[in-house]
């Protein structure tokens, strides 16, 4: 308990210091934590969207940048439904409209009246929208509380007042929190005739879901079908270009962090040389000399920790305001991110703290203490 409160005594005495070389650590764990606290609510959001439907897996356009540009043709989606082990296959036309200031990332969806059901639409009030209709609209249930509508009310939307015929409920909050309409009229809206965005594939009773996932994409080399988050790459490459950010900026956090600290530790090591001589004298081991270096590097690390994260989450609270993200990024802090501040600033002081240390170390008693 002493050699710990040795250590706090030396971080106090330069107070200053410390804070000033623990904000430069909080710098690096915010951009490693905010990356990685972003990615994963965006890549939750784009699940979102992909799991809408009642299917056992999506389809999609492979490689695109935004998984809302993915563009599958009527005969594609024909080929779908006629695959061994396919019950079904929805093709969907998905658009994110900017409804307005509170509403900048509202979700459309085009579907055909008769997929409805088996989409997973459930009508829980009014009717569905005719397959012909131009000017008529369902709500998902989230979306009429949040803007007050019911059936027989009209929607402003960039395609001109709609009515709302009906309000629907597919169990999932962002095709929940949208709104429906015909899919011949999206399209013509849309200049995307006879594409879709997704299609939504149920199997067969008995067929193997993954056997069948193999023949589609075997069989349509330019589509791929995912079933799970961590599978959302292979449809949408902007994730993946944000998993390499957060690897350089990982890596250059490491990198800038380490050499903040070290140099901190040295500038200690050169005022503090005759210290460490009595130390040596009195009996201390270079052993205990390390612990003492390593473990004042740890605190200042960690105390940039703690600053990061909570930096972090001011940092993403502003970014969820955002008009260009809202609806999108619902971000959440995780245990896991904690761990990710820790084990990085951890990182940074265990290196930082290795070559003072080692000078530190070979200290002959006799010359540190002459050292002016």
């Amino acid at each position: 308990m002493w050699f710990l409160g040795f250590i706090g005594h030396n971080l106090r005495t330069k107070w200053l210091r410390t804070l000033l070389t623990g904000f430069a650590v909080a710098i690096g764990v915010l951009t490693v934590v905010t990356l990685a606290v972003v990615t994963e609510s965006l890549r939750a959001s784009a699940a979102e969207i992909l799991q809408t439907g009642n299917a056992d897996f999506t389809v999609a356009q492979k490689g695109v940048d935004g998984a809302l540009n993915s563009v599958i043709d009527d005969a594609q989606v024909n080929r779908l439904a006629a695959t061994p082990g396919v019950r079904s296959a929805i093709g969907a036309l998905v658009v994110l409209e900017n409804l307005d200031s509170a509403n900048p990332n509202f979700l459309e969806i085009g579907l055909a009246p008769d997929a409805l059901t088996e989409f997973g639409v459930h009508v829980v009030a009014g009717r569905a929208y005719d397959a012909a209709a131009t000017d008529e609209v369902m709500l998902g249930w989230r979306a009429a509380e949040n803007l007050d509508k019911h059936v027989g009310d009209t929607v402003t939307m960039a395609r001109g007042p709609k009515k709302v015929v009906g309000i629907f409920r597919t169990g999932q909050a962002f095709g929940d929190g949208g709104a429906m309409l015909p899919l011949r009229f999206l399209q013509g809206e849309e200049r995307k005739t006879g594409t879709v965005t997704l299609a939504f594939v149920r199997v067969a009773p008995g067929a193997n879901i993954e056997t069948v996932r193999k023949t589609i994409e075997r069989d349509n080399p330019s589509l791929t079908t995912v079933r799970t988050t961590s599978e959302f790459g292979r449809v949408d490459r902007t994730l993946d270009y944000l998993d390499a950010a957060i690897t350089v900026a990982t890596v250059l956090a490491l990198v800038i962090g380490t050499v903040i600290v070290m140099n901190t530790m040295l500038l200690s090591f050169v005022e503090r040389t005759r210290e460490f001589g009595v130390l040596r004298a009195i009996g201390w081991s270079r052993r205990r000399l390390w612990g003492l270096i390593l473990g004042e590097a740890l605190c200042i690390s960690f105390v940039g920790a703690a600053l990061g994260v909570g930096l972090s989450f001011v940092l993403v609270s502003l970014l969820e305001r955002l008009p260009a993200v809202q609806g999108i990024l619902h971000a959440t802090f995780t245990a896991g991110d904690v761990w990710r501040a820790l084990y990085t600033a951890g990182i940074i002081g265990v290196i930082a703290a290795i070559y003072p240390a080692v000078r530190a170390s070979r200290l002959q008693p006799l010359d540190a203490m002459r050292h002016e």
